[in-house]
Parts: C-alpha cells; structure tokens; sequence
C-alpha cells in the first residue's frame, strides 16, 4: 500500500519527528510508514490522517491488483 505521509507532512512544515511525537509513536515508525515498510494499524492511520487533515482513503492509496 503507497501512502502519501512524505509529501502531505512535507507540505504542512513538519519533521518525522514532530509527527512521531504528536501521534505517540517513534521516528522509525513514521520513517517505515512513510517507505511502505509497514502499514499503520487503523487506529493509527486515522489519527495520521486526521493530523495531517485529510482522510485515510486520500493519505493511503491501494496498488493496482490489491
């Protein structure tokens, strides 16, 4: 699953570890999330989303044939 935390926490001003604080999780968490080397529990892929203010149907988008 692609996801477009790079570019959306970029945008906004935020460091990885601004967002890692605010949401209660460590910069290698964000570091993995944002190189799809791990997808987030929902709990936390909305609280991404809501931080970042957008949905989570916009901030992780499905690959063709998943």
């Amino acid at each position: 699953m692609k996801n477009r935390i790079k570019e959306l926490r970029r945008a906004m001003g935020y460091r990885q570890e601004d967002l890692a604080a605010a949401l209660g999780v460590s910069r290698q968490t964000i570091i993995a999330i944002e190189n799809d080397k791990y997808d987030p529990t929902l709990g936390l892929a909305m609280k991404l989303a809501r931080y970042l203010r957008t949905t989570v149907e916009e901030l992780f988008l499905m690959e063709e044939g998943t």
